[in-house]
């Protein structure tokens, strides 16, 4: 099965270089809409507690969405391809932004924040040079760990018609073809070890600057 496996990625490997490249591009766009927009929303909540309870309700229901089920409900709004790809994994994606953004918001401890208002800070101040820096620990973990599963969630896209290495494993399943199956997780799995292993230095940086 390795023999096979190999031999299959050096005879295709235009192919598989290809898939690679769409994989990344639908990974990456996702993982952006969703670092921006879970950003946003984690301050807000985070600054309007009250919503709080509200919104992270909305987020968890619709993180309990089968992933197949989002995407055929998506279909009649943004059709098949790569776009309906993107906005089932931004929204997917949500959850651990949202929730890692806003924890780690609120547990910065309230005699900071009180130090930082009396030396003359504003809201806005006391948000982005105090607030978030403490938190960005906290962020960033749950940037890696959203990372990982929207690469690893990729793979779905297949089968409502978008690209990625999703593209190799359903035709290895409907041809019975093990190697392209096999070869197809084996380099997703390697896309999310990479991710982790970079956002995971990056992790260790925050954590170290914040102790400084």
């Amino acid at each position: 099965m390795i023999e096979e496996t190999v031999g299959l990625l050096m005879e295709r490997w235009d192919f598989f270089a290809g898939l690679l490249t769409e994989h990344l591009q639908i990974s990456f766009i996702s993982i952006f809409i969703s670092i921006a927009a879970g950003l946003g929303i984690g301050i807000l909540i985070s600054e309007f507690k009250k919503s709080s309870k509200i919104v992270m309700g909305i987020v968890n229901f619709i993180y309990t969405i089968p992933s197949i089920s989002l995407l055929g409900f998506l279909i009649p709004f943004s059709g098949i391809g790569d776009t309906t790809a993107v906005i089932a994994l931004s929204v997917y994606a949500l959850l651990p932004m949202v929730r890692n953004t806003y924890i780690g918001i609120a547990n910065v401890s309230p005699l900071i924040v009180e130090a930082a208002s009396g030396m003359g800070g504003t809201k806005v101040q006391v948000l982005f040079k105090v607030k978030l820096p403490l938190a960005m620990p906290v962020i960033t973990a749950g940037i890696r760990n959203m990372a990982v599963m929207t690469i690893a969630l990729a793979g779905i896209a297949s089968f409502i018609g978008a690209g990625g290495l999703g593209v190799a494993i359903y035709r290895g399943i409907t041809t019975n073809n093990k190697a392209m199956t096999v070869l197809g997780s084996f380099l997703i799995a390697l896309l999310a070890v990479l991710a982790d292993l970079v956002i995971g230095k990056i992790e260790k940086y925050t954590y170290k600057h914040k102790a400084i």
